[in-house]
């Protein structure tokens, strides 16, 4: 029986005054870790589960139940149904709760799911660990340690139907090496971590995820720490993809309508430099987040969120939309069989410049490279936007890189810094994450040192 026969039996379930939702999931995953020329670690598992949601009208509204099992055992979601319907008799009421209805938005062809990654040999991906590792400790006589050389991969399929006409069946796979380097000058040691990633094992590249390991490791040798000062910050296409998934935060309609968002209340205004366009697009297979559809079952669609500088749209599941007296943008998210669906952004990009990265440090002239971020979740308010996080990188001298520099933190403001944007590159990088990334420089930027 497939996943969305399975589904549907439950439906049938159904008794007079209440709808249901179905979600079931089922997958294959593999991670590896090499150590020293060896398997230090292997596991390749499959899982499944069931989340289901019951709605019940109360006199002041609808109540919502849910309840979920790590198995697709007939009994096994018997008692989930069940538990289901136990939890919305006691659930807060509220007027704004609803299912998902089908929107008439017609799902995007996507091809997601690669299922070479089940067919390639075990033995392979193991190699591929392996090789990972002796590159990295090869790659450069200062490299001490390599730690997490990594190769993941998964294969997963899910089903959301309802009582309501939702009915969503989709796949997707994603391969990924990984690895982190620690180099050494006799002195002090630095870290720097690569990474390649794929839909397949044939589409990753371990000798750009090992050199680029080495090269951030090994770069950052004898960083110094900096005078205080205010300048020009170029942020590495990763730094960046962190600063968009914070921004993509403060643009869920859910933050908005509970005060949550520096956004509120602002469509329509100019919340960023001219330049500055970014896109929640879910169909843009390049992504490794996209998806057919959304957290709820409805058609994912592209969404523009700020044009041109422009505050454009906030992104909303169906409670969220309801709520502001909207409509979904078809961008629920949900954490698994067990989580519940909100509001979020899933496929971030920003409309890329017509400049790369070296011509970028050639017009900025002097400033920081912004090589990785550290401190975000506490360093970060989305609600007054100050953002004070602790950096890594290297200063930029005459339009090149120059000395590498630590214990350092930048300070603004996100408002100030998306006004600040001067120039956007074009070397997007597709991560694994919720947001893409490419280089961004900003100006204005506070760096406190010594």
């Amino acid at each position: 029986m497939t996943l969305l026969e399975q589904a549907e039996r439950v439906l049938e379930k159904a008794v007079g005054g209440e709808e249901i939702e179905v979600y079931l999931s089922s997958g294959v995953d593999t991670e590896i870790q090499a150590y020293e020329g060896a398997i230090e670690s292997l596991s390749t598992a499959s899982s499944s589960g069931v989340g289901i949601r019951i709605l019940r009208d109360g006199a002041g509204g609808a109540q919502v139940g849910t309840a979920w099992a790590g198995s697709l055992e007939p009994e096994a979601i018997h008692d989930a149904l069940r538990e289901a319907r136990d939890n919305a008799r006691f659930a807060t009421e509220d007027e704004f709760i609803a299912f998902a209805r089908p929107d008439g938005v017609a799902p995007a062809t996507l091809v997601l799911a690669d299922q070479s990654v089940l067919s390639t040999p075990l033995d392979e991906k193991i190699a591929m660990a392996i090789e990972l590792e002796c590159m990295v400790r090869a790659g450069d006589d200062r490299i001490r340690q390599v730690d997490s050389a990594n190769y993941s991969d998964y294969v997963a399929e899910a089903v959301i139907v309802s009582t309501t006409g939702i009915k969503a069946a989709y796949e997707r796979s994603g391969a990924y090496v990984s690895v982190e380097a620690i180099a050494t000058d006799g002195t002090h040691d630095q870290t720097g971590w690569g990474l390649s990633a794929g839909r397949s094992p044939r589409e990753l590249d371990i000798t750009v995820a090992a050199s680029d390991a080495v090269s951030r490791a090994t770069r950052m040798l004898g960083a110094v720490k900096p005078s205080s000062m205010k300048c020009m910050a170029v942020f590495d296409p990763r730094s960046t993809a962190t600063l968009l998934a914070i921004v993509g935060g403060a643009l869920s309609g859910e933050a908005v309508n509970y005060g949550r968002s520096f956004f509120a209340n602002r469509i329509g205004e100019e919340v960023a430099s001219s330049m500055f366009t970014l896109l929640d697009d879910p169909t843009d297979p390049r992504h490794f987040s996209a998806s057919v559809y959304d957290g709820e079952g409805l058609s994912c669609r592209r969404n523009v969120l700020i044009e041109n500088g422009q505050l454009r749209a906030f992104v909303y599941d169906t409670v969220s939309a309801r709520r502001a007296g909207t409509n979904s943008t078809g961008s629920a998210v949900r954490g698994g069989i067990a989580g519940s669906p909100s509001a979020g952004c899933r496929a971030l990009q920003l409309k890329p410049g017509d400049v790369d990265q070296a011509e970028i440090f050639r017009r900025v002239g002097e400033g920081i490279f912004v090589e990785s971020l550290t401190g975000v979740h506490s360093g970060v308010n989305p609600i007054s936007g100050d953002f004070s996080v602790g950096v890594t990188g290297l200063m930029i001298r005459a339009g090149e890189l120059a000395e590498p520099v630590r214990e350092i933190t930048v300070a603004s403001t996100l408002q100030r810094m998306l006004l600040d944007i001067v120039l956007v590159g074009n070397d997007v990088e597709w991560l694994p994450a919720s947001a893409a990334g490419q280089s961004l420089a900003i100006e204005g930027i506070a760096v406190s040192g010594s």
